[in-house]
């Protein structure tokens, strides 16, 4: 099995082949299949509304005769809808929820863990069964490389896509305020009041948060920030020209670390940890994902220990996979806006 970071370039290398017919033969057999607690809850939220219209990232073009009310969704996307006013629609997840303590993993959000289906926690598993199980009305998930489905094994892919129409935002090469808008407006079209106070609290936060990142860059010049990520053999260097949250970042003002000598789909550059250095930050924002190695796993690496932002204190934890709503990246730009008012400059 490859590791975590492994995974993550092969995902977004575009390598989930768009689904073709081959693989739907049997579903209705596996639909005819389902348990009766999949019957029960098919009856359990009527669809609503009139004729509904979705037209995704991938130029696609969902028709429903009814609003759908059943929908399954990335762990990080379901929170978003839910941080937009959707509640009772979402049915199932897929992606890292729980933790192994069985507390919620940080993307979950407000997401009540117990009170939906998980089709799979960790990269690769989508249980396809419970899927055809839930009745769902729409898939929805993020997508870095055009037509690769965030989180949508690629082996399952052709089986999965028939159940269902689906729906992908894009969450690559865009600032981060686009996904949000774009996820804003797929749950304004599902029925969520965008209008309600938490939603119009939440973007007030957004964008006093916004702003809090260009005071602390105009009060704290010179800070020099790069986001990484570890892994027991590499260490790697993101890209803020691709990835949406760092775009967004340089759009209010840090000053980025941009990597060099990129990877396949430019996200990131991946160096040993003998050439850790090559890179010099006075701000490390680290990967906080349970697939990264946090700080005490990383203090066995003599290179790591030598950077002059670790040596001074000055790491802070980077949602790397943000949740793409107001109400989940408000606190990511109040800690970045903290980080770099605190840090010193150690680099030349």
């Amino acid at each position: 099995m490859p590791d975590a970071l492994s995974r993550h370039r092969l995902s977004r290398r575009g390598l989930l082949a768009a689904a073709g017919a081959a693989g739907a033969a049997g579903l209705g057999a596996l639909l005819a299949g389902c348990g009766k607690d999949g019957d029960d809850a098919a009856t359990s939220a009527a669809p609503t509304g009139g004729p509904w219209s979705f037209t995704d990232d991938r130029r696609q073009k969902v028709d429903a005769a009814a609003r759908p009310a059943r929908i399954v969704a990335f762990t990080g996307v379901a929170a978003a809808l839910v941080d937009f006013g959707l509640d009772q629609q979402i049915v199932g997840v897929f992606g890292e929820t729980k933790k192994a303590d069985g507390s919620k993993e940080p993307q979950a959000g407000d997401l009540d863990v117990e009170q939906i289906e998980i089709l799979g926690n960790a990269w690769g598993e989508f249980n396809l069964e419970k899927y055809a199980g839930l009745r769902p009305e729409l898939l929805v998930t993020h997508m870095y490389d055009p037509d690769a489905l965030w989180y949508v094994p690629d082996e399952s892919r052709a089986k999965i896509l028939p159940l269902a129409p689906s729906v992908a935002i894009t969450t690559a090469r865009v600032p981060m305020t686009r996904p949000i808008e774009r996820y804003a407006e797929l749950a304004g079209s599902l029925g969520a009041d965008l209008g309600a106070k938490k939603v119009t609290d939440a973007k007030a936060r957004f964008t006093a948060a916004a702003e809090a990142v260009r005071q602390a860059v105009r009060a704290n010049p010179g800070i020099r920030v790069m986001a990484a990520s570890g892994s027991p053999d590499l260490f790697y260097v993101s890209n803020p020209k691709v990835s949406t949250d760092l775009m967004y970042f340089a759009e209010l003002g840090v000053d980025l670390v941009v990597p060099s000598k990129l990877e396949q789909g430019d996200y990131f550059e991946a160096l040993s940890w003998e050439n850790t250095g090559k890179f010099p930050a006075d701000l490390i924002l680290l990967d906080n994902r349970p697939t990264a190695l946090q700080p005490k796993d990383l203090a066995a690496k003599p290179t790591w220990a030598q950077l002059p932002a670790v040596r001074a204190g000055q790491v802070t934890p980077w949602d790397a996979v943000p949740r793409f709503s107001y109400a989940g990246a408000a606190p990511l730009l109040e800690n970045l806006a903290t980080a770099i008012r605190g840090a010193k400059k150690v680099t030349a």
